[in-house]
C-alpha cells in the first residue's frame, strides 16, 4: 500500500483503540491493542504521517528513534530499595522510570492532552541488550516496571532488512503481536503532500516528467545509489535559500541530497532549463493578462514537456495565492466568534475596563490552546499561522483601546469592528484578484493549447490540491466549473499519464 492508505489505516486504528464504552472502559482492552508496525523503505514519509494523524485527531504525539536506546535508557536504571516482607528487611532492585515513558508524562503535563500516539521508529534496529524486552513491551505496553499510560496507542516503524544492515528480523512470536502495514513509495501520493508543504515547483515539475526518479534505491559498482522523498524535500529547502541569496545550484549541491549520478545530472540540466523557461515566458505577465504575442506563439509551438513546465510555474503561483485566500478566510472565521463575544459584553456592560479584561482573557485562552497543541506535537503549520494572526489582532486591539479617542466600551468596540471590517474587505479584494488571475490562466491555456491535454492537467491539479480545491469551493470559479464538467476526466487522465511517462527531457 502507499503511505496515504497506511495513514488511513493507522488513523482508524487509533480512533478505535481510543473508543470507550458507557463505563469509560476502552472497548478493546489494552492487552489486545496490537501496536501498528509500519514497514517500508527509508524516506517514504512515515514520521510525517504520524504528525498529520496527531494533528487531525487533536491528540498528542511522542516520537523516538530506537536506534540510540540501550537497555538502561529504555527500561530505566537499577537502584537498591529497602523493603520489608513479613518481619524481615530486604534490599531489593528497583528501576527508575524509562526515559520513553517519562516523556509521555511530560507531554501530558505540559499540554494537558491525555491521549496520544507513542511512535517508535527503527523498532527493528534495537540494541541486542534491549531486544528481549521488546516482546513484553509490544504485548503489555510495559517498559521495565512502568506501563505506557492508558489512552496512548503505540505505532512503530522500521525498514526492511535489504535497506538497513542494523535490522534485526522479528520472529513469528513478535510479529504475531503487531498490525503490520507494508508501505511503498508512490509519487502521486507524495505530490499532494509536496504541494501542501510548498515543495519547490522545479522539483514537482521535474518529477511530473520523470516519476521513476522520485524514489530509487539500487546497488551499483560504486556502492549504494539512492534517491528518496526525504532527499527531495530537503533539497527543496536548500534551493529556496540558495535562490534568496543569489547562489548557483549546481550538481555538487544537488548530489548532496540525491545520491544517484544520472538523476543528479538530469535534474541539474532541468533546473537550468526551468529558469530559462521562466525568463522567456514572463509568467507574471500571463497571469496579469499582458502576455505578448511572442509568448503566445512560443507556447503554441512548444513541445509537451515545455508546456508541462510552463503550466507548473503558473500553477505554483496560483497555488500560493489560493492558499493565502483560504488561510485568510480561516483566520477571519477564527476571529469572528471572539468578536461576537466582545459585542455581547458591550451590549450588557458599557465598561471599557471590562472590555480590556475580556480581550486579555481571549488572548490568554488562545495562547494556552495553541501552546497545548504545540507541546503535544499536534499543531499544524497552517493552524499555527492562524492562531498567531488571531492573537496579534487581539493584542493590537487591546493596545489601541487607550491610545485612540475611545472613551466608552461602545466606541472601543466600534474601533475593533472597523479594524476587522478593513481586513475582511482586504481579504475579499485579494480573493477577487486571485479569481481574476485564475480566469486569465484558463484563458491563456485555452488560447495557447486549446481545450485538450493541458486544460485537463490544469483542471486536475486544481481538483486534487487541497488549497485550490478549498478556494474554489469557498469562492467559486466559473472557468473551473465549465471545464470540469466539459472534460471527461477519468479515462483521459490515464491516457495522459501514459503520454507524460513516455516523455524524455
Amino acid at each position: 500500500m502507499n503511505i496515504k492508505q497506511a495513514k488511513e489505516h493507522i488513523k482508524n486504528t487509533v480512533k478505535l483503540y481510543l473508543k470507550k464504552d458507557e463505563f469509560g472502559e476502552y472497548r478493546i482492552p489494552v492487552v489486545r491493542q496490537r501496536p501498528v508496525f509500519l514497514l517500508g523503505a527509508p524516506g517514504v514519509g512515515k514520521t510525517a504521517v504520524m504528525e498529520q494523524i496527531a494533528q487531525e485527531l487533536g491528540i498528542a504525539l511522542v516520537s523516538y528513534s530506537m536506534t540510540h536506546h540501550t537497555r538502561q535508557s529504555a527500561l530505566g536504571l537499577p537502584f537498591i530499595e529497602e523493603k520489608e516482607y513479613g518481619e524481615e528487611s530486604y534490599r531489593v532492585s528497583e528501576y527508575t522510570m524509562s526515559e520513553i515513558i517519562a516523556s509521555i508524562y511530560d507531554v501530558m503535563e505540559k499540554s494537558g492532552i491525555k491521549e496520544g500516539i507513542l511512535f517508535l521508529d527503527e523498532i527493528n534496529c534495537v540494541s541486542e541488550t534491549l531486544a528481549p524486552s521488546m516482546l513484553q513491551f509490544l504485548q503489555y505496553k510495559v517498559f521495565g516496571r512502568h506501563r505506557v499510560p492508558e489512552g496512548w496507542v503505540i505505532v512503530t516503524a522500521g525498514n526492511p532488512p535489504e535497506y538497513n544492515k542494523s535490522v534485526r528480523e522479528f520472529d513469528i512470536v513478535t510479529m504475531d503481536r503487531l498490525k503490520v502495514l507494508d508501505v511503498e513509495a508512490e509519487y502521486g501520493v507524495w505530490k499532494e503532500y509536496a504541494q501542501e508543504k510548498g515543495i519547490h515547483n522545479v522539483i514537482t515539475s521535474y518529477l511530473e516528467l520523470k516519476k521513476e526518479h522520485f524514489y530509487r534505491i539500487e546497488t551499483t559498482v560504486k556502492g549504494r545509489s539512492y534517491v528518496t522523498a526525504r532527499g527531495w524535500e530537503d533539497l527543496s529547502q536548500i534551493l529556496y535559500l540558495y535562490e534568496e541569496e543569489g547562489l548557483a545550484a549546481d550538481e555538487v549541491l544537488i548530489g548532496q541530497y540525491l545520491r544517484n549520478e544520472r538523476i543528479v545530472k538530469e535534474f541539474a540540466a532541468y533546473y537550468d532549463l526551468y529558469y530559462k523557461y521562466k525568463k522567456n515566458y514572463h509568467v507574471e505577465e500571463i497571469l496579469n493578462g499582458n502576455a505578448s504575442e511572442e509568448v503566445d506563439t512560443r507556447a503554441k509551438a512548444a513541445p509537451f514537456d515545455e508546456r508541462l513546465s510552463l503550466l507548473g510555474m503558473l500553477f505554483d503561483i496560483m497555488l500560493g495565492e489560493t492558499r493565502q485566500g483560504v488561510e485568510g478566510a480561516d483566520y477571519l472565521n477564527d476571529l469572528m466568534p471572539l468578536l461576537k463575544g466582545l459585542k455581547n459584553l458591550v451590549e450588557k456592560e458599557s465598561d471599557l475596563t471590562l472590555l480590556a479584561d475580556m480581550l486579555d482573557r481571549q488572548v490568554e485562552a488562545k495562547k494556552r490552546a495553541s501552546d497545548s497543541l504545540r507541546l503535544a506535537n499536534a499543531l499544524s503549520e497552517g493552524d499555527k499561522r492562524k492562531h498567531r494572526r488571531t492573537i496579534r489582532f487581539l493584542e493590537e486591539a487591546k493596545k489601541e483601546l487607550y491610545v485612540g479617542d475611545a472613551g466608552t466600551a461602545e466606541e472601543a468596540f466600534s474601533y475593533i469592528k472597523k479594524k476587522f471590517d478593513i481586513q475582511v474587505r482586504e481579504m475579499k479584494e485579494e480573493v477577487a484578484e486571485t479569481k481574476e488571475r485564475l480566469h486569465r490562466l484558463f484563458e491563456f491555456v485555452k488560447e495557447a493549447f486549446g481545450e485538450e491535454n493541458e486544460m485537463l492537467i490544469l483542471v486536475t491539479e486544481l481538483t486534487v490540491n487541497i488549497f485550490s480545491a478549498r478556494f474554489i469551493g469557498m469562492f467559486g470559479s466559473e472557468d473551473y466549473q465549465k471545464y470540469n464538467g466539459k472534460l471527461r476526466l477519468s479515462g483521459r487522465q490515464e491516457d495522459l499519464r501514459r503520454e507524460i511517462e513516455r516523455l524524455e527531457l
